[in-house]
């Protein structure tokens, strides 16, 4: 039986307290921690990156010398000098591609991903719509990556789950995909973290 849903726990207690706009900022922290994903003067592109406390803690990381964009159909609040916002449809190859071109940006170091769909209650039509999500956002890693660039992208576990692995894999571009839980995820929650490293 999961546990019921409690919207207060302590991991948005903490954000609270640290002044993170949500919760969720501590999946990437432990993330980065485990992987070193983040260092000074990066350029990271966040798909799905409302209400942006991964921006938050990928600004502090990469510094005034970094570059972060955050990309979601949501508005987000102004984050800091080193962070361009835009309110886009991440599966808009032309609008992303526009939008980094207006940054002068021709390659990233690092692409982040939270995104997760529009939840229906119905858990296989939900897992294959975050395993489409999962998909898009690989591929623009795949044509934006620079080389030995890292993506991270969340997923639902599911019966597509192995099948959207071996379509990773299968695609020749990344070294050795590896799934990553991590321990702020909601203790009902079928999300794991698939990180990958272009060749």
């Amino acid at each position: 039986m999961p546990k019921p849903y409690i919207p207060n726990d302590k991991w948005s207690q903490k954000a609270a307290q640290e002044g993170f706009r949500a919760r969720s900022v501590y999946k990437l922290i432990e993330l980065d921690l485990r992987l070193h994903l983040l260092r000074p003067g990066m350029t990271v592109l966040d798909l799905g990156a409302a209400p942006g406390s991964w921006l938050q803690y990928t600004s502090k990381r990469i510094g005034p010398t970094g570059r972060a964009i955050g990309v979601d159909l949501t508005a987000i609040e102004s984050i800091a000098p080193n962070v361009t916002l835009a309110q886009l449809d991440v599966t808009n190859d032309e609008a992303l591609t526009s939008l980094l071109a207006s940054q002068h940006i021709d390659a990233i170091d690092l692409m982040l991903s939270d995104i997760a769909p529009s939840t229906s209650g119905v858990k296989d039509v939900d897992q294959w719509r975050s395993v489409e999500l999962a998909q898009s956002v690989i591929a623009v890693a795949s044509r934006l990556l620079k080389p030995q660039g890292f993506c991270v992208v969340k997923v639902f576990r599911g019966a597509d789950f192995d099948e959207f692995l071996r379509g990773i894999k299968a695609q020749g571009i990344w070294n050795d995909p590896r799934v990553m839980q991590v321990q702020a995820s909601r203790d009902r929650s079928r999300e794991v973290y698939v990180a990958m490293k272009r060749k």
